[in-house]
């Protein structure tokens, strides 16, 4: 059986996900979705092992430099640009073929669950990508000016799932920001 391709990300309603290099509601924080980000790509299901995350150059660079690299993950950067992996990165790839194929040769032994987060360009490869993929959505219930966005979750390929283990069902509320947690599944398995 392949390996699951996991997505995660937070998107205002017209499927905005970043600002000029942030989140589209900076600065206001949202503590608990951060800590369910945190959760979800942090902890691993197998005892020894650390989940894997992915992501392009500027979004590791728009996470706060205190909090690179994210830990008790193996952090991997796409980069076309970058020569030499920027401080903190685990690795250093040019694309997301060779990501994964690093995570299944010379990570296989330390790596369990693969999470993309970000950037659009690197969301849009994953979801199309072949074999089973799954999209851990936190929708914000409000909207945000934002100049990056998700591409579209079409239909004919994911459907929602009603619920999903760990994966709160309720409509969440921070600092006056609604928002809840959605979980895809690729129809191709």
């Amino acid at each position: 059986m392949s390996r699951v391709l996991n997505g995660i990300v937070a998107v205002c309603p017209d499927l905005g996900i970043g600002n000029h290099g942030n989140l589209p509601w900076h600065p206001v924080r949202l503590s608990n979705e951060f800590k369910h980000f945190r959760t979800m790509t942090a902890t691993s299901s197998v005892t020894g092992k650390q989940n894997v995350v992915i992501m392009g150059r500027k979004t590791w660079f728009s996470i706060p430099e205190k909090n690179r690299p994210l830990n008790n993950r193996i952090n991997i950067v796409l980069s076309r640009q970058c020569k030499a992996p920027p401080a903190g990165v685990h690795h250093l790839v040019s694309d997301f073929s060779s990501a994964l194929r690093l995570v299944d040769t010379e990570l296989a032994d330390q790596a369990d669950q693969v999470w993309v987060i970000g950037g659009s360009s690197l969301y849009k490869e994953m979801m199309e990508s072949p074999g089973p993929r799954r999209l851990f959505v936190t929708r914000i219930l409000k909207q945000f000016d934002c100049d990056t966005f998700l591409p579209e979750i079409n239909p004919d390929k994911y459907r929602l799932l009603p619920k999903f283990p760990g994966v709160p069902e309720e409509l969440q509320e921070e600092n006056g920001i609604q928002y809840r947690f959605e979980v895809y599944e690729s129809k191709e398995q």
